[in-house]
């Protein structure tokens, strides 16, 4: 699935090394394509309160439309 920047999106699976949990929303703020790998995205994710928490990069299969 392809995520445009600046999609919200969910997170499916803990990252506990970047302190992130499933369900944690965040916005895609950068893509990876490398040729036959699944496609990459950097996204940030935030508090309830608009801080950043983290800048994670991930595999696209991590990720779920918000």
């Amino acid at each position: 699935m392809k995520y445009q920047l600046y999609s919200d999106v969910i997170l499916l699976c803990n990252i506990p090394e970047e302190g992130l949990d499933a369900g944690d929303i965040g916005t895609v703020v950068e893509q990876y394509h490398v040729e036959g790998l699944e496609t990459g995205y950097s996204a940030e994710f935030f508090d309830l309160l608009g801080n950043i928490v983290a800048v994670a990069t991930l595999p696209g299969s991590y990720l779920r439309f918000n």
